[in-house]
């Protein structure tokens, strides 16, 4: 089991920018992918960005593409999210998880953060 705590959430205006961080502990992230999910309020929570570990496989949601931008540190065993031009419609928890092998968007992971929230004021 791999143990995920993820930062630098906050308030943000619209067109502003914010760096995620999910730092992880318990196990070498060598054969696990990792990836973002977000649950804004009274929605399902939802796939936005992920990346096998050692193959640095990166895939993005759509609505992401292009403003979000997924990066690892293995020394650190941390992932990152950057935010650039955040819409209101980014507000949410996101979450980090993790799972033993292939990238998948799908609610397929094993392990989960507590989450860290963001919101976009327009």
């Amino acid at each position: 089991q791999v143990q995920l705590v993820e930062s630098g959430g906050g308030l943000v205006q619209a067109g502003g920018s914010l760096r995620l961080s999910c730092a992880a502990s318990g196990r070498p992230l060598t054969r696990y992918s990792v990836a973002w999910f977000r649950q804004a309020p009274g929605k399902e929570r939802e796939f936005v960005s992920g990346i096998q570990w050692s193959a640095e496989t990166t895939y993005y949601a759509d609505s992401v593409k292009g403003r979000f931008t997924i990066s690892k540190d293995n020394a650190k065993n941390t992932m990152y999210l950057q935010m650039n031009s955040l819409k209101p419609e980014d507000t949410a928890v996101y979450y980090c998880a993790a799972r033993v092998g292939s990238l998948v968007t799908g609610n397929l992971y094993g392990d989960w953060g507590q989450g860290t929230k963001v919101t976009v004021s327009s």
